[in-house]
């Protein structure tokens, strides 16, 4: 089983983009008893990955409890450092 954040960076290998919300729900079966499973620190993993230059903000909306949802995709250089050097599948 992967580490979270990299569970979490490897699942934009298989979407267009995600916000923290899509990432929760797809990653939930499996990494749901993790104690840094939270929405905080995945929208944590995610900024952090945006910074680093292996995810790209795509867009943001309101949802409808007016809480920002920004999305995100990976861009040519993500996905090449993430295929290369995480490996496994989640």
């Amino acid at each position: 089983m992967l580490a979270l954040n990299f569970a979490i960076l490897k699942h934009f290998t298989k979407v267009d983009e995600a916000d923290a919300d899509s990432v929760m729900a797809t990653l939930s079966d499996r990494y749901s008893g993790f104690r840094a499973f939270k929405k905080k620190a995945v929208i944590e993993a995610l900024m952090t990955a945006s910074e680093n230059g292996i995810l790209d903000e795509t867009r943001f909306e309101l949802d409808e409890n007016e809480e920002l949802r920004v999305y995100y995709k990976a861009n040519e250089y993500g996905l090449d450092m993430i295929r290369k050097y995480i490996q496994g599948d989640v």
